[in-house]
């Protein structure tokens, strides 16, 4: 891959030119400050680019908004201690970034050891936007178990880069009363997991928590699901985690639970379709709306990144195509008409 360094600390940003290198990937270009990567982003886009989050002029999370605007390609966040840092992570791929990792280090042993995580982090990327890979499917039914499940209905939703912003827009205006479960299927990391569901939680009117095993599905609540797995709807209506199909390329897989929705949900739910590079949830928000649930796919005016969306779109998958400011009082509208 072709891939751009944003850093505006020398030595930084020579240990990630050295550290693409090892990988067998190409320098497009190396920019001091974010000002200056969204111009270069413009001029020659890349195939990723490794952006730190604390420069002059302009910062990561602002550069990563302004180039997922104007010449939009996969963002991977470097920064040293990303794990102090987590909250800047989280606005940072509010904007669209993908993903966050350490800044890999010069003069502390191999730098290939020290590389690993990002190149391991660059291999994911390549995986998800540059090759495609086979799937398979080797799902196992779970028994039926008695459960109490949401009385009015769920909604599934889907999203990836610049999700997180669409997400916390959604959440907060949903009423304090609003009487479906909600699920969320998010690309992210898992070290970022349980930091998202609180950084969702400030914003939500409603609870918001990780989806644990077998986890019902009560109205009121916001699950978010966890990237160790796939999470899929067992047929007694419960949540849980499963590993097949091998070949997905996504970690949770979006199609995957609103597939395993369509096979498995017995009342009335809502699918939707938000901000996201790549094509993730078209199929499955596709079988949703094929299976007579209600649909919805974010428009191209108010997403970060307009992929996901407009492949759901190009499918014919979504009922409505809406800003994500009024997603929420459409949700509101179907439920109370079920």
């Amino acid at each position: 891959m072709r891939i751009g360094i944003v850093n505006d600390m020398a030595l930084a940003a020579e240990s990630m030119r050295r550290a693409v290198l090892l990988g067998g990937h190409h320098v497009a270009w190396i920019a001091v400050d974010g000002e200056q990567a969204v111009a270069m982003c413009a001029r020659d886009t890349p195939d990723l680019v490794l952006m730190d989050l604390f420069m002059p002029k302009m910062d990561g999370a602002e550069a990563t908004r302004r180039i997922m605007a104007a010449s939009p390609c996969p963002i991977l966040i470097v920064t040293v201690s990303v794990g102090a840092n987590a909250w800047q992570v989280y606005e940072a791929m509010a904007c669209g970034a993908l993903d966050a990792v350490d800044t890999p280090t010069l003069g502390n042993g191999d730098l290939s050891t020290s590389a690993e995580p990002l190149l391991r982090k660059i291999e994911n990327i390549g995986r998800r936007f540059y090759k495609k890979l086979p799937q398979r499917s080797t799902e196992k039914k779970a028994a039926p178990q008695p459960v109490r499940v949401a009385t009015a209905g769920l909604v599934a939703i889907g999203s990836s880069a610049g999700g997180p912003a669409a997400l916390s827009e959604l959440l907060s205006r949903l009423p304090k009363d609003f009487n479906a479960a909600v699920v969320i299927i998010q690309h992210i990391d898992e070290q970022f997991v349980d930091g998202m569901a609180d950084w969702l939680g400030k914003h939500s009117t409603l609870p918001v928590r990780v989806a644990k095993e077998s986890e019902p599905l009560l109205a009121g609540e916001v699950l978010l699901a966890r990237a160790s797995g796939h999470l899929v709807m067992r047929a007694d209506q419960r949540l849980s985690y499963a590993k097949a199909p091998l070949g997905s390329i996504y970690q949770p897989s979006i199609d995957i639970f609103f597939k395993s929705v369509c096979k498995h949900w017995q009342g009335s739910a809502a699918g939707v379709q938000l901000s996201g590079m790549g094509a993730d949830g078209a199929e499955g928000l596709k079988a949703m709306r094929d299976k007579g649930f209600y649909t919805i796919a974010q428009d191209q005016e108010t997403s970060a990144v307009y992929g996901m969306p407009k492949a759901a779109a190009a499918l014919g998958a979504a009922v409505d195509i809406l800003p994500v400011q009024d997603v929420a009082a459409k949700l509101v509208g179907f439920l109370a008409s079920n």
